[in-house]
């Protein structure tokens, strides 16, 4: 590992190293109004959801770190504060990457970008049309964090009203994530896209207290073929198994009888084979059934 001190470098290198490590980061699309009725259209990754209840967003227009400026948004919301934060998926990115280009003051980021503007309903700045779910909100606060470059202001957005495209919709009219097509900032140039090929599910823990990685009998938590994440579902279950019900899955599993009978006399091969087969269940998501497996072996169950 390298150490580095963030006061030993400069505001672009800090923004560098960051904005790598710190990512993927969500986009919010911001369409601002001035006193004088011009639309800002700016998207900005430092953002995220930090409350429901009140509904609370936070963005942050940072000063610019080549020169110490600040954003249009910025001075927008400042006067008037209202704006919508719209939702930038994969069939909008490249327009919104164009409409983060710095014209000048009253230009319209919507003609720029090709971008439709929809008039909102509770404040004054548009929304934008192709945007899968856009979000009317108030400011309800900004706070400097600093005056030199680089330095973020902490834009508080209270949400009053959702927008929400249908197609996006599943069964139960709940956004389905696979429709939604997110993409997200990384570093420099880099974007990445939440396709259903890059999607995966991760039990919650607050929905049990899990018996943690350290209840683990020593072969597993040393295993050479179980990984962190194969140790972290492991251990992300309340209980074990009971004795019959490992049995009864050892009788009915044909693959399972023929593994022990072929690794009868090898233990360290049966257990490689055992924690094998475990974490292709695992890649499934079969905790239960990956314990049943692991269960197995006769001489783990006599481990202290």
């Amino acid at each position: 590992m390298i150490t580095l001190k963030s006061s030993e470098l400069t505001a672009a290198e800090l923004q560098n190293y960051l904005q790598y490590a710190i990512a993927p980061r969500p986009i919010c699309l911001a369409s601002t109004i001035d006193v004088e009725g011009h639309v800002n259209l700016s998207p900005f990754s430092f953002f995220n959801m930090f409350s429901i209840n009140p509904p609370i967003c936070v963005f942050s227009p940072s000063r610019r770190v080549r020169d110490n400026t600040t954003k249009h948004t910025l001075e927008n919301i400042k006067l008037v504060p209202e704006c919508v934060i719209n939702i930038v998926n994969y069939d909008m990115v490249q327009q919104t990457s164009l409409s983060s280009v710095e014209y000048p003051k009253g230009t319209d980021e919507f003609v720029k970008s090709g971008l439709t503007p929809v008039e909102s309903v509770l404040v004054k700045p548009p929304r934008v049309a192709q945007s899968p779910v856009q979000l009317e909100c108030i400011i309800k606060n900004i706070i400097s964090l600093g005056e030199a470059a680089g330095s973020g202001n902490m834009v508080i957005a209270e949400v009053k009203l959702i927008h929400i495209n249908p197609a996006i919709l599943d069964a139960n009219q709940k956004i389905d994530q696979e429709k939604i097509d997110l993409v997200a900032r990384l570093g420099g140039d880099w974007y990445c896209r939440v396709t259903k090929e890059t999607l995966f599910k991760v039990t919650k823990p607050n929905r049990n207290i899990g018996i943690g990685v350290d209840a683990l009998p020593v072969s597993i938590r040393q295993s050479s073929i179980l990984t962190g994440n194969d140790l972290g579902q492991l251990g992300n279950v309340e209980s074990l198994p009971d004795e019959t019900s490992i049995n009864s899955y050892c009788t009915q599993n044909e693959e399972l009888q023929k593994l022990l009978l072929s690794t009868k006399n090898n233990t360290i091969l049966r257990r490689e084979a055992l924690h094998s087969l475990a974490k292709t269940l695992l890649i499934t998501s079969n905790v239960e059934e990956a314990w049943k497996v692991l269960l197995a072996d006769d001489e783990l169950n006599k481990e202290d």
